[in-house]
């Protein structure tokens, strides 16, 4: 596989540029196992050999890991050559009751917890954190991750605060991500976003996305990023095995 062959798609109405490919590093956040450094830096260093230039991350993937450890294998990167997403309203905050290991599916050291936040300084600390840890200079993508109960204080405060960063040049697309559609078609009709990430709604198993966020996004021209399309495991291997989850589970 070339890059030319994987394709470039532009958000639209924005600069941003995708690969028709990109590389979800929630798996390099120790996603469900432990995996090495090394095995993670390989993995960002494979997709970049096969021409993928998208890459997207959240503070909520293993606590920041999977931002430190994506931060760091594209940092010898030239910045112009590739389009990173990362997301917020999970902030990172001290765990004052540590237990030894995350309680949300990554195997990592629970000495930090996530708090929903999704006021107009919970953002820009999210965001300024994200910059921290991954060491980059610039995020090219915020999406807001998984307001499925925080609708009102997400459309009324976080993503107007993303678009005015997105106005200033300081971020070029923005948007939200989730695993659900139905909200996602609303912010595509009701609010600011440029773009939704589209988590496992539009796969083999599950188009439910057919019958809202793709009308909604092309009535008003906006973009969709589909993810999850292997439905969290399930529709990666020929044959079920043992282990394997659907939606999570």
């Amino acid at each position: 596989m070339t890059h030319q062959s994987i394709g470039r798609r532009t958000i639209s109405n924005t600069p941003v540029e995708l690969t028709g490919l990109g590389f979800g590093a929630s798996v390099i956040g120790n996603l469900y196992r432990v995996t090495p450094a090394d095995d993670a830096a390989a993995a960002v260093e494979a997709a970049w050999d096969a021409g993928i230039r998208y890459f997207d991350t959240a503070p909520h993937y293993g606590l920041g890991l999977s931002e430190q450890r994506l931060g760091a294998a594209l940092r010898h990167r030239p910045r112009t050559e590739y389009t990173v997403s990362s997301k917020v309203g999970r902030l990172l905050v001290p765990n004052e009751r540590p237990r030894g290991v995350d309680s949300e599916g990554f195997v990592v050291r629970d000495d930090l917890r996530r708090e929903w936040d999704f006021s107009r300084d919970g953002v820009l600390r999210s965001i300024e954190d994200t910059l921290h840890r991954t060491g980059l200079d610039r995020l090219d993508v915020v999406y807001l991750h998984d307001p499925d109960d925080h609708w009102r204080q997400a459309a009324d405060e976080a993503l107007p605060t993303l678009a005015d960063l997105r106005d200033q040049g300081v971020i070029g697309a923005i948007g939200a991500g989730m695993n659900q559609s139905a909200m996602l078609a609303r912010f595509l009709r009701e609010t600011a976003a440029d773009v939704v990430m589209l988590a496992g709604r539009y796969t083999l198993l599950d188009q439910s996305a057919l019958d809202d966020v793709l009308p909604a996004a092309q009535e008003h021209g906006k973009s969709v990023v589909a993810v999850g399309v292997f439905n969290s495991g399930l529709l990666s291997r020929d044959h079920p095995a043992d282990g394997m989850k659907y939606d999570y589970r």
